[in-house]
């Protein structure tokens, strides 16, 4: 198996734990760490809608937990033709994984397109050079 199929896999289990009794719109992540550490996440929705979490920030938050910080590669999964991450979930890839990191957008079925983090967020904010 390859890292992008176990990274699949547990973006794919991880959807299956997420909270989203308002949209019903469950969305998984898996992060592969630079220290070769799969970290996956959910969505977690709150009636104050905004307040709510998206899986790969709840991913990366994960990751931060255990002790890293850089992002090799990525998985998004969701029962949709082609959910990418949001705009604030860009930034947030883009603050921890290089220009040139895959992150792989898939359905329930497989991975159905990649981009880098710089095709998702080719301006994205930064604070220094």
């Amino acid at each position: 198996m390859s890292r992008v199929d176990e990274l699949f896999a547990a973006a794919r289990a991880a959807r299956e734990n997420a909270y989203a009794p308002y949209s019903n719109f469950k969305v998984g992540a898996a992060l592969l760490t630079e220290g070769g550490r799969i970290v996956p996440g959910c969505n977690v929705e709150n009636a104050a809608y905004p307040e709510g979490v998206c899986a790969e920030a709840g991913a990366i938050s994960a990751m931060v937990l255990a002790g890293e910080q850089r992002i090799a590669e990525v998985v998004v999964v969701a029962d949709a033709a082609l959910c990418t991450p949001c705009g604030g979930c860009r930034q947030k890839l883009k603050e921890f994984g290089a220009g040139s990191v895959k992150v792989h957008i898939a359905n329930l079925d497989g991975i159905r397109r990649t981009f880098t983090i710089d095709e998702l967020l080719p301006a994205g904010f930064a604070l220094h050079d």
